[in-house]
């Protein structure tokens, strides 16, 4: 057997960087003493360098809880909730935890966004009823220290004091020269214009103005009224001396009439550097002033985070063809074939990044249409290890971790369905409900008006009888949702049924492969999803502490009709024992549910797909409010309450959700989703969209959201699903063309290109989100490179694959070009497969380097 290597990618990629030599750091990345410019990207793919490749940073953010937070509130306590912001720019709320000052939340999110924002920052807030909203304390994490974490940041970080003057945001263009002459030389600075300011006043705008400041002498621009994207374009001269240290300062202040003026931020020149450039122009970040001295820490107590991130360059989809191919040639044959690539992954995958790498692959082998094979060979390669029937998918394998994400990404809307209007019920009612009477309090159950006061026993039976009606009615539900479930998890929970039946046979294990289905569908996917329904999407706000103990029992008992009622389930807590009628007849109900459901053939397996490829539910919907605009006057703030549906081919909307629709923007005609200022009408969390009509005329809706989640929900949905449109804007207004000009910047060109840039590609992860096969692969081959050193042989750099596709003496990757190659994968190998063990063993007469490697440089 020969063995040769994969051949180089044929996407262009960079030269390896140099290392920066000690003490040039400020040439890579200077601090405020020594701005450099952001210079904007080229307009369009230099021809002359291949294929491009997407770049970009994904944030894993987990907000745990706090603790020891002030008290903000007359009672002694505290309604506390968090805003996530990237570059002051919020992306996420998390619902408000009444009445305590160590709450917890628990909340996850993921954040898609472009390598140059700058930190993140997490602001803890004190929800008021009546009046505007306290600010505790905030933890600002900027991107340097998070990419010096490359595990995540994770930990406790304590609350610090917000600073008017630090809170600062936006860039301002300038443009800096030396002017040399007859007499001395001059300094020469442009203030041309500025963007994303931040609003200081109440109307929610600024009035800006620049002062720039060098040896001793100042000079300010106008004063530009109610903006925050202003144009100054004024020039001012100093006279410079050869040889000065003074440095040039430029400082952009909001002017009031009564109090003092509120600092916006200010960026610092070293002129030593200008001496030696002659000019720079540019877009500069202002910098915070941090000269105050700060609140002791812990003072404002401490928030629990888990940030981590993540930065990745995607290659073109031809250069992940050899992987992909490798991966689905060894599912396509499961454990009949050769193929070892999925054994070692999940022996070398470690507890904490198991569930990731689980989520890529599934992601992965259902963009190939997969995902069932790709299951099918976990459940055997589990089920070859399990002895015990008692122990099946009990661990936190791989395939444990697979189907947990296999069901949320294809079971969703179907959990949805069955499960909403008992967990609605639940959280309208607001019923006292406890089981254990160890926790029945008095002080709970109460009287009211002349009604004589509940007996422990009788609250004990009215307990139990409310958690009967809710169980009753979710199995209730779930047995006439056979219909109504996706054919492909039907399909795979068929397979699951038959291989531990295979495995388990005889008339002792006759339980066993209702348990294994009970034990995604009941333990791992509606029973966390009643304890945790904000966290499914099933509601908006964590539940009271009331609501949350009535979803706990109703999971328990979920639970012990999922365990089919074992005696070992029924031993654990005796106080369940009212509910064992209602469970022995839940177990009755869910076997005869589960039979129905995996008996489903081929042939009705591609009908159901066919129907629901037919029928693709929306992406995105939900109601808005549509902004009008009425003849060619002032634009007014009229709006209509709608039911706006967003699909795979427009924005839709109608006037209840089960009215007939009318399409009102084709998907590919969208251009630009972006926010709104609050001051263009008065209203927070509004988004424009921009688009062309059939005439390929702009035109721009506006729609307002209830709360900032649904905003930046409702952005994300529309910028993924636009993310591949022709002509996709790169500048935009985030004001309203009112009378005769702009609102943002008093431009009075109504075609004017834009006063602020987009950010089409600041996105939240859903659980909906289209497939990124190019990403899924990417990852995996991360993976792969992240515990290369444990597939590698002895004596070897590098886990090797036979009969891989290439010209004999192909080119070797040397450990210097490892900067240079990143983590992207080898190209050019067409359906290969490894021998046995030929990942971890390669034959002694292999002389060549193995095809996978070396990917790294070799440890000595």
């Amino acid at each position: 057997m020969k063995w040769k290597r994969f051949p180089r990618p044929r996407a262009h990629l960079p030269r390896p960087a140099r290392p920066a030599p000690r003490g040039a750091q400020s040439r890579a990345r200077p601090p405020a003493s020594c701005a450099r410019p952001r210079r904007p990207a080229p307009p369009g793919p230099d021809p002359r360098r291949g294929p491009a490749m997407a770049k970009r940073s994904s944030l894993s953010i987990r907000i745990v809880e706090g603790k020891n937070l002030p008290a903000k509130d007359i009672t002694g306590s505290s309604d506390p909730y968090c805003i996530v912001k990237v570059d002051n720019e919020p992306i996420i709320r998390t619902a408000t935890v009444w009445k305590t000052l160590c709450p917890f939340w628990g909340e996850e999110y993921q954040v898609h966004l472009p390598p140059t924002f700058h930190a993140v920052a997490f602001y803890v807030m004190d929800e008021d009823a009546l009046s505007r909203d306290d600010v505790i304390g905030k933890v600002c994490l900027t991107r340097d220290t998070l990419a010096a974490h490359p595990k995540g940041f994770s930990g406790w970080a304590h609350l610090t004091e917000v600073d008017p003057d630090e809170e600062v945001q936006g860039e301002i263009h300038l443009r800096l020269e030396v002017v040399r002459g007859p007499g001395p030389c001059r300094l020469r600075c442009s203030v041309l214009e500025a963007r994303d300011l931040a609003p200081k006043d109440r109307n929610g705008a600024s009035d800006p103005f620049v002062r720039v400041r060098y040896n001793g002498r100042t000079q300010e621009t106008s004063i530009v009224k109610k903006s925050c994207y202003p144009r100054w374009n004024e020039t001012f001269e100093f006279e410079l001396e050869e040889g000065a240290a003074e440095a040039l300062c430029v400082e952009a202040w909001d002017w009031d009439l009564v109090s003092r003026n509120d600092f916006l931020g200010k960026v610092v020149f070293n002129v030593q550097r200008l001496w030696a450039a002659q000019q720079e122009e540019g877009w500069f970040r202002l910098q915070p002033d941090q000269s105050k001295s700060r609140r002791g820490e812990g003072s404002l107590g401490s928030l629990q985070l888990e940030v981590r991130l993540w930065d990745e360059t995607v290659l073109p989809s031809g250069c992940y063809q050899p992987l992909v191919q490798l991966l689905c040639h060894e599912v396509k044959l499961g454990t009949q074939g050769p193929g070892q690539l999925i054994p070692l992954i999940e022996e070398t995958t470690s507890t904490e990044c198991r569930q990731d790498v689980a989520t890529n692959l599934l992601k992965l082998f259902l963009g190939q249409g997969l995902a069932k094979d790709f299951l099918d060979l976990l459940f055997q390669l589990e089920l070859g290890r399990t002895s015990e029937a008692n122990t099946l998918f009990r661990s936190n394998s791989l395939a444990s971790k697979s189907m947990e994400s296999f069901l949320k990404v294809a079971g969703m809307r179907y959990l949805h369905g069955v499960l909403g209007p008992i967990i609605d019920r639940v959280f309208e009612e607001k019923k006292y409900v406890e089981l254990d009477p160890s926790r029945v309090e008095v002080k709970d159950v109460g009287c009211s008006g002349l009604h004589r006061p509940q007996t422990e026993a009788e609250v004990l039976e009215q307990s139990a009888q409310t958690l009967r009606v809710h169980l009753g009615a979710l199995l209730s539900a779930l047995s006439r949702s056979v219909r109504a479930c996706p054919a492909v998890v039907r399909a795979t929970f068929r397979q699951l049924f038959l291989r531990v039946r295979e495995r388990f046979p005889g008339a002792q294990h006759e339980n066993v492969p209702f348990i294994a289905v009970t034990s995604f569908l009941c333990l791992r996917f509606v029973s966390p999803a009643i304890m945790a329904p904000k966290l499914f999407h099933l509601r908006e706000r964590h539940a009271d502490a009331r609501t949350s103990r009535t979803l706990l029992l109703l999971a328990k008992a979920v639970q012990n009709v999922g365990n089919m009622d074992t005696p070992a389930s029924r031993a654990k807590e005796a106080w369940m024992e009212p509910l064992q009628p209602t469970v022995r007849q839940g177990v009755a109900q869910l076997k005869d549910f589960i039979t129905k459901l995996v008996d489903i053939g081929e042939k009705e397996e591609l009908d159901l797909q066919r129907a629901l490829s037919l029928q693709a539910p929306p992406v995105k919907e939900g109601p808005l409010f549509i902004h009008r605009t009425k003849g060619k006057g002032p634009l007014m703030s009229s709006f209509k309450k709608l039911h706006f549906s967003l699909t795979t081919e427009a924005l839709s909307f109608a006037k209840t959700p089960n009215s007939k629709k009318s399409a009102l923007i084709k998907l590919a005609n969208i251009r630009a989703a972006e926010k709104v200022e609050e001051k263009s009408f008065g209203s927070s969390h509004v988004m424009q969209v921009i688009y062309e009509d059939d005439a390929g005329k702009p035109q721009t809706i506006y729609l307002q959201c209830k709360c900032v989640n649904e905003l930046n929900q409702w952005l994300s949905a529309l910028r993924k699903m636009s993310i591949s449109n022709p002509g996709l804007l790169g500048s935009y207004h985030p004001g309203i063309f009112r009378g005769d000009k702009w609102s943002c910047c008093h431009q009075k060109d109504k075609s004017d290109l834009g006063c602020d840039k987009t950010r089409s590609r600041v996105t939240l992860q859903e659980w909906n989100d289209p497939l990124d096969h190019d990403l899924e692969a990417q990852l995996i081959y991360r993976h792969l490179l992240g515990v290369e050193a444990m597939l590698s042989p002895q004596g070897s750099t590098g886990p090797a694959v036979p009969g891989a596709a290439g010209p004999p003496g192909g080119p070797q990757i040397q450990p210097s070009q490892r900067t240079a190659l990143g983590d992207k994968p080898p190209a050019g190998a067409a359906d290969v497969r490894p021998a046995p063990h030929a990942l971890t063993e390669p034959p002694a007469r292999c002389s060549e380097t193995p095809p996978w490697g070396p990917l790294l440089p070799r440890q000595t």
